[in-house]
C-alpha cells in the first residue's frame, strides 16, 4: 500500500519522465533518474516519520529548567531574554545524543585497548599525517618553538580528534549541548557551564549559536575543543585577529600546543615506558593517572619500567578483554595529554601515532 507521501513521488517521478523526454535526455539518463528518484520514494516515508516525531519533541524553550537558564545568561552576562529564547525555541532534545554520551552496555562495546587502538593507528593516519606535518611544517616549528610541545604531538592530537580537520563533527552544538545540560543528569552540570561558555564564545565571535557544527558532545573544529577550553586556550596563531579552529590550520595547531603548554607539558621529557608488574596492581591503578611515586617507590611494589628512578609516575594499565593486561609507567606528560581528554587509551593512542608519526618523518629525511 503506498503512502501519500510515495504517491506524490511517484507523480513526480512521471512528471520528470516527461520532461525530460521533451529535452531529449537517452534512455540510460531515465533509468538513472528512475532509480534516483525511486530511491528518493523509500526513503519519503522515513524523512515524513522523522519530522513527525521531532514535531513530537517540545522545544527546548519549553523545558523546565531552560528559563531559569536564560536568566541567569541575563543577570550575569546581559544577554536578552527575548533573542535567547527564541534560540532555544530553535532547538530540541537530541536522541542521538543521549544514546551516543551513554556508556556502552554491551560487552563487546567496552573497554578493550586494542580494539581503540586499532581505530587510530593505521597506515592511512599515519599517511595522511605525514602530509599534514610535511603541507603545515612551518606552523608546527613555530608552535614547538613558542610553546615547547614536540612537533609530532601537535599532529598526532589533530589526528586523533578529527584526522587531520577531515571529521569536524555534524551536530548542531547548540542543541547537543542543551541536551546533555538539559537532559542528561549524570553530567548536566558539566554541561550546563559548557553551554554557558558556548553562547559567550559565540557572542564574542559575532556568530550565530544555531550555526555552529561539532561533535555530540558540543566539541568543535579541527582540534575539537570544548567552548570552555576554547574561551581559555585557544590562540589567533595566523594572526589574522580572530580566532577560528574550524577554517584555520595555523590556529589549531596553535591552541593545541598552547593548550598543552599551559597544563604542564616538559620540553624532552618522556612520555611512558614500558612496565612490568608482579603481584597484584590493583592499588596502583586505583590511584589513578597523576603520577605521585618515583619509579624506584613502584620498583619497591612489583612494578618495573625503564627511566629515571626519582622521576614520577603512575602504572597504566590498558585492558584487552581474553588477553593480557598491557601496563605502562606513565610520566607527567602522558598526565598532560589525559587533560584533553582524560582516558589512558586515548592518552597512549596519541603517544604512539607520535612515535610512528616521528619514525615516519625520520625516513622521509634520511
Amino acid at each position: 500500500m503506498h503512502t501519500a507521501a510515495q504517491r506524490d513521488a511517484n507523480s513526480e517521478i512521471v512528471d520528470l519522465k516527461k520532461r525530460f523526454t521533451r529535452v531529449g535526455c537517452n534512455r540510460q539518463s531515465l533509468t538513472k533518474l528512475a532509480l534516483v528518484a525511486g530511491l528518493l520514494a523509500c526513503l519519503s516515508p522515513l524523512n515524513a516519520q522523522a519530522a513527525k516525531q521531532a514535531a513530537k519533541t517540545p522545544p527546548f524553550s519549553a523545558h523546565p529548567d531552560v528559563p531559569a537558564f536564560i536568566e541567569e545568561m541575563h543577570e550575569e552576562y546581559g544577554f536578552d531574554v527575548t533573542h535567547l529564547t527564541k534560540q532555544f525555541d530553535a532547538i530540541r532534545s537530541n536522541k542521538t545524543v543521549l544514546k551516543l554520551i551513554k556508556p556502552a552496555a554491551v560487552p563487546e562495546q567496552q573497554r578493550s585497548w586494542q580494539r581503540y587502538r586499532a581505530r587510530f593507528l593505521t597506515e592511512r593516519r599515519i599517511t595522511n599525517g605525514l602530509v599534514f606535518w610535511q603541507e603545515n611544517g612551518a606552523d608546527l616549528a613555530r608552535a614547538e618553538a613558542i610553546y615547547d610541545v614536540p612537533q609530532e604531538i601537535i599532529v598526532a592530537i589533530i589526528g586523533v580528534e578529527t584526522e587531520y580537520g577531515q571529521n569536524m563533527g555534524g551536530f548542531g552544538v547548540l542543541e547537543a549541548l542543551a541536551t546533555l545540560a538539559f537532559d542528561y543528569p549524570p553530567r548536566a552540570p558539566f554541561f550546563r557551564k559548557e553551554l554557558e561558555q558556548f553562547l559567550l564564545m559565540a557572542r564574542e565571535n559575532g556568530v550565530s549559536p544555531l550555526n555552529v557544527k561539532g561533535s555530540y558532545a558540543g566539541a568543535m573544529g579541527i582540534p575539537q575543543f570544548m567552548p570552555s577550553s576554547q574561551r581559555n586556550f585557544a590562540v589567533d596563531f595566523d594572526r589574522d585577529d580572530r580566532i577560528d579552529l574550524r577554517e584555520s590550520t595555523a590556529d589549531a595547531i596553535g591552541s593545541v600546543a598552547r593548550f598543552l603548554n599551559m597544563h604542564g607539558w616538559q620540553p624532552k621529557a618522556p612520555i611512558a615506558v614500558p612496565a612490568t608488574v608482579t603481584g597484584d596492581p590493583s592499588e596502583l591503578i586505583a590511584a589513578g593517572i597523576k603520577p605521585e611515586q618515583p619509579l624506584y617507590a613502584l620498583a619497591q611494589q612489583g612494578v618495573v619500567a625503564e627511566g629515571d628512578a626519582d622521576r614520577p609516575a603512575a602504572l597504566i594499565d590498558l585492558v584487552t578483554p581474553n588477553q593480557p593486561t598491557e601496563y605502562w609507567a606513565g610520566f607527567d606528560n602522558f598526565f598532560v595529554i589525559t587533560r584533553y581528554n582524560r582516558s589512558s587509551f586515548y592518552a597512549m593512542s596519541v603517544f604512539q601515532l607520535a612515535e610512528a608519526l616521528r619514525e615516519g618523518r625520520d625516513s622521509e629525511q634520511n
